[in-house]
């Protein structure tokens, strides 16, 4: 018996849900390597408050990849790993901004965005299928991700 016959999902059901996983699991992976960029390259004034802020994020980023990867495993599909893969269906595009505080900080909201959007339909779809384990783990991340961008927002003065 597989994953989603035990947790009582439809195979129907999840398929689209677990491709959609696999376009956030590509998404949360580029926007953490343009963290990490970030964290590393970091120049200016606002280093001392960047550099360990951008550190705090790309912790955060990295549990949520390797959520996102088991939930996909949970749910019988298999996780995409390479970077050729995510670059090819992320809407967050690699970043070259990656010394001025100021744009490394825009780009980290755009990024929310588009992982906040993803996770909302994320939640509908879920919603559907009753899919209650992926459903709760993206509103926990809207939660969370909605503090976040209220900070960084803040930091632009915004």
């Amino acid at each position: 018996m597989n994953n989603p016959d035990i947790i009582g999902l439809e195979k129907t059901d999840i398929n689209p849900i677990a491709e959609k996983l696999n376009e956030l699991l590509a998404n949360y992976s580029v926007f953490y390597q343009n963290t990490r960029g970030a964290h590393w390259n970091i120049k200016g004034s606002d280093f001392f408050t960047l550099h360990p802020k951008f550190e705090e994020l790309y912790d955060n980023l990295v549990l949520k990849i390797d959520e996102i990867a088991e939930r996909i495993l949970t749910l019988g599909a298999t996780p995409k790993h390479n970077y050729s893969d995510y670059l090819t269906v992320s809407t967050i595009k690699e970043s070259n901004e990656v010394s001025d505080g100021n744009k490394c900080v825009q780009n980290i909201l755009a990024s929310f965005k588009i992982l906040i959007d993803m996770q909302r339909e994320l939640l509908d779809m879920t919603e559907k299928a009753g899919d209650e384990g992926t459903n709760s783990q993206m509103s926990d991340y809207i939660t969370e991700q909605e503090k976040e961008v209220w900070m960084y927002n803040s930091f632009l003065g915004k």
